[in-house]
């Protein structure tokens, strides 16, 4: 059974989605999944940001056949992993956790890469496209670093 990845952020089409798209690019396919999910219900069934799409395919990546879709409780149980973007994300999914269990699944992402520091992914949804570009970078840098541990860990 493949190790389960969950990416959220708070509308799933600018950040979780890439960050879907980029670890999963990084990881042997028959031994892992990678998923990602919103806090918020405002882009369920809809295709990433263009923006994002647009960023993934300039880096090689195809992230438009994703649809964005609701965290919901079930995801604790079936995820291995889960990975926030941001600390509001991260409160908004601790809070839904109903058993401690859970609570250790959850991780907000860079700190993978800053460890104890509670660095935001910034939301470029609202910024200019270098923002999406920035994004981009930083998902690349730390999903590098969960790759190299998934493996380790689960080989």
């Amino acid at each position: 059974m493949p190790v389960k990845i969950l990416m959220v952020c708070l509308g799933n089409i600018c950040r979780s989605p890439l960050a879907e798209g980029i670890l999963a690019s990084k990881l042997p396919q028959d031994k892992f999944t990678v998923d990602s999910a919103g806090t918020g219900s405002w882009h369920i069934g809809h295709a990433p940001d263009k923006r994002s799409i647009e960023v993934a395919q300039k880096n090689g990546l195809c992230i438009d056949g994703q649809k964005g879709r609701q965290f919901k409780n079930s995801d604790f149980d079936e995820f291995d992993y889960i990975y926030v973007m941001d600390n509001s994300n991260y409160r908004d999914i601790i809070h839904l956790a109903k058993t401690s269990e859970h609570k250790t699944k959850v991780h907000l992402i860079l700190n993978e890469l800053f460890p104890d520091e509670n660095v935001d992914v910034p939301d470029p949804y609202y910024g200019s496209t270098n923002g999406f570009d920035n994004v981009y970078q930083m998902l690349d840098e730390v999903a590098d670093i969960i790759a190299q541990k998934l493996i380790e860990k689960h080989s």
